[in-house]
């Protein structure tokens, strides 16, 4: 799938209020896409991040959340992108289950 057509899901009301997705911040691992989101709470930044993956009946995804929090939301975008490779390398295509 394309960055503008996910982008265009994300933005068209299957993204969260207060998820700011960087479409420069998109990475790609091992044929998933990983795009880590700034999702804010409480003054801090928590880990987020979407796992997309192309399969021949269409793409499927992941929304990944997790409890850390972080100060900065550069410091949630890079930590966001390490756990997402981390679950993809444990997980792989099972996480679309």
């Amino acid at each position: 799938m394309a960055l503008g057509a996910l982008l265009r899901r994300l933005l068209g009301g299957g993204g969260r209020p207060g998820d700011t997705p960087d479409p420069a911040a998109m990475v790609e691992y091992r044929g998933y896409r990983i795009l880590p989101l700034v999702r804010a709470q409480g003054g801090q930044y928590l880990t987020c991040a979407l796992i997309e993956k192309d399969f021949p009946e269409g793409p499927k995804r992941h929304e990944l959340i997790r409890a850390d929090t972080h100060a900065s939301p550069d410091d949630a975008k890079a930590f966001a992108v390490q756990k997402a490779r981390q679950v993809i390398d444990e997980q792989g295509d099972r996480l679309f289950r």
